[in-house]
């Protein structure tokens, strides 16, 4: 692999790490803060954090945290997201080889 491929591949799996840690304790926080009757983190937020690549973190959150399941927006969507960016990822590693 060329250097300056494999800098940009360490550059987006750094970032994919971190947007997914981000996205599953944000699912964390909204649920302890559902059952405490506070300010929730707005549903549009938790679903950008999925589409801006942290499908993974968000939907292991929900299974872990019990979070936003019964919701069809969530429960169809994040799978949804998580195949669209797996077959982006796949056509990108494909092109880049």
């Amino acid at each position: 692999m060329i250097k300056g491929k494999e800098t940009a591949m360490q550059t987006i799996m750094i970032y994919l790490l971190f947007i997914n840690v981000i996205a599953f304790f944000l699912y964390g926080s909204d649920k302890q803060k559902a059952k405490k009757n506070q300010w929730r983190i707005p549903e549009k937020t938790l679903i950008l954090l999925a589409v801006a690549g942290g499908s993974l973190g968000a939907f292991t959150g929900m299974q872990v945290f019990r979070h936003k399941t019964r919701k069809p927006v969530f429960r169809y969507g994040i799978p949804f997201i998580i195949l669209c960016q797996a077959g982006m990822f796949l056509f990108f590693l494909y092109k880049m080889f």
